[in-house]
């Protein structure tokens, strides 16, 4: 039959197993796709210099209104791992490096320069006269401090692994690799040389925090009043699951360049309150926008879509039975229709994924995972000695209130009913609570995403590495981490790809402690007269080149 009659007929027969709650999908299906871009990552220059200062009329009231979904968990970088503190973190600290906001490539940050050995494993950082929010002068001491905190237990920082490139980070193996040669000269010793370093001290957990205040209040260092930093803006007002008030810094070193004066940061979940705010014109910037309002937002002036190095997935606690099982685990991947939950559910250009590793990287191609197969599925189920899901225990899926992560939920558990014969509990928490279960292994199956730290495979695939704070499923395998550590020291970079991609067959194809379930596309809106903002796979948006311009 005709391609696009045997893409409804075969649209109607998965939807029909879902029963009558697919009907909606179908309702769906049946819709105009918004109008999107294609699933591409443009060609940039990589030498492309760093934008010129505002230009033209600009308002004369520089404040911007953004929506960040959520209420932060933290703003200590040091403990931070959700994208909705790392949107507040990027206006209130600042590394050694920074990014460009459009190529990503690494450039200064509080770092001027730097000089690197011909081995490549010994980095000099020299810093310029940068100053706290107090007026104090930043030196490389603080670095140190910072992350020395980052790796001391204590902090219960779950990035902590992201420093074990440098020579002595890991636990118990020595004194760590960094060290103030002056005030303003930061010396930093690899393990091996790592291609990506300077994009890697961009990241939140290398921020510098100041000793001060977090010894003078402890935990209570980031609340209003007591919270220094070193970024272009800093914490005037915060009141709790409502709003952010963030001022432009006086004492930043490059305090010229930012025309923003305020930043308004609202934590509304609701996607269609969001929205009538930015018709309304009380919101000048949705960061992002789940699914099933990308049909109604496309068509508005502000709308934006770029291809995310971001991949959905579900986390499995292989600490409970029986998914300490593989069999279990695989049958629960094989019976997943990620297809036809991207096509009729999402809805918004995100592709299913049978890797981790979104397939965008230059240089990596990601192994495949097996696709949709319910009947080998049922047989696993039954080889794990739950023939047509009799006797399987009773679990729960675990999901954070916002966005479309309720409906995704709803399709995985009709179609675990439908194709295995069992029932999986939904269960959903506020995204402080959820955090807090995700952090304690308090779950069955969880709903999970990860956006990469820098642009390499190793940012995704360190995540499932034994004893990392971002497993998070009691899954650990020798030959996995056999792979990433040979990775870690291979200077040869398409050998070392080999070895991540091993790593990484291992993860989707043969032990599945995870169901990978899409790449993203980040969907959000920027009012026309907010400029500075710039599409990129990461999300990334320097908050000191934006400026909103007069009507």
């Amino acid at each position: 039959m005709p391609n696009r009659a045997l893409g409804t007929f075969m649209a109607i027969a998965v939807l029909a197993l879902l029963g009558g709650w697919a009907m909606v999908l179908l309702a769906r299906s049946r819709e105009a796709p918004p109008p999107l871009p294609p699933y591409e990552v443009p060609a940039l220059a990589p030498d492309e210099p760093l934008p010129p200062p505002p230009s033209g009329r600009l308002a004369s009231r520089q404040v911007l209104r953004l929506n960040n979904s959520a209420e932060p968990a933290t703003l200590d970088p040091a403990k931070m791992t959700g994208l909705h503190e790392l949107n507040v973190a990027l206006a209130l600290f600042e590394g050694l490096t920074s990014l460009h906001p459009r190529t990503l490539r690494p450039v200064p940050g509080v770092a001027e320069s730097w000089d690197v050995s011909p081995d490549g494993r010994r980095y000099v950082f020299h810093l310029r006269p940068a100053r706290w929010s107090n007026g104090g002068p930043l030196t490389a001491a603080d670095f140190v401090w910072s992350w020395q905190r980052v790796l001391d237990p204590a902090t219960q920082a779950k990035y902590a692994s992201l420093l074990y490139c440098i020579e002595g980070a890991r636990p118990g193996s020595g004194p760590p690799g960094f060290r103030a040669l002056d005030e303003r000269t930061l010396e930093v010793r690899l393990e091996a040389p790592t291609p990506y370093l300077l994009e890697l001290l961009a990241f939140a957990t290398f921020a510098p925090v100041p000793r001060g205040s977090v010894e003078a209040h402890q935990e209570r260092w980031t609340r209003p009043g007591s919270l220094v930093s070193n970024g272009p803006f800093i914490l005037a007002e915060w009141r709790p699951f409502e709003r952010i008030l963030l001022r432009r810094n006086p004492h930043y070193w490059d305090a010229g360049r930012a025309a923003i004066e305020e930043i308004d940061v609202l934590a509304i979940s609701d996607a269609e309150t969001a929205l009538k705010k930015c018709l309304n014109s009380e919101l000048d910037w949705i960061r992002e926008l789940p699914g099933e309002k990308v049909a109604a937002a496309a068509r508005l002036p502000g709308f934006r879509y770029a291809p995310q190095l971001n991949t959905y997935f579900f986390r499995f606690n292989v600490g409970r039975p029986p998914l300490d099982d593989r069999r279990v685990r695989q049958a629960l991947n094989l019976a997943v229709d990620k297809e036809s939950i991207a096509r009729y559910l999402l809805r918004a250009g995100q592709r299913p994924a049978r890797s981790f590793v979104p397939p965008i990287l230059p240089g990596y191609t990601p192994p495949e995972g097996p696709a949709y197969h319910p009947e080998h599925a049922r047989r696993l189920l039954a080889d794990a000695g739950y023939p047509g899901g009799r006797g399987f225990p009773r679990l729960a899926l675990l999901y954070n209130s916002s966005g479309s992560h309720q409906q995704i939920a709803e399709a995985i558990q009709h179609m675990w009913k439908a194709e295995l014969g069992i029932h999986i509990a939904l269960t959903n928490q506020e995204w402080g609570v959820y955090q807090t279960s995700m952090q304690n292994r308090d779950y069955d199956i969880a709903r999970s995403s990860w956006v990469a730290d820098y642009a390499d495979p190793s940012s995704f695939l360190d995540c499932f590495a034994t004893g990392s704070g971002n497993n998070r499923t009691g899954w650990s395998h020798a030959g996995y981490d056999e792979q990433l550590a040979l990775a870690a020291r291979e200077t040869d970079p398409i050998r070392r790809m080999a070895l991540l991609r091993e790593a990484e067959r291992i993860l989707v194809c043969d032990e599945m402690p995870i169901l990978p379930l899409y790449f993203y596309v980040n969907a959000y809106v920027v009012h026309p007269r907010v400029r500075g903002v710039y599409d990129n796979w990461r999300n990334f948006h320097p908050y000191q080149y934006v400026y909103v311009a007069a009507d």
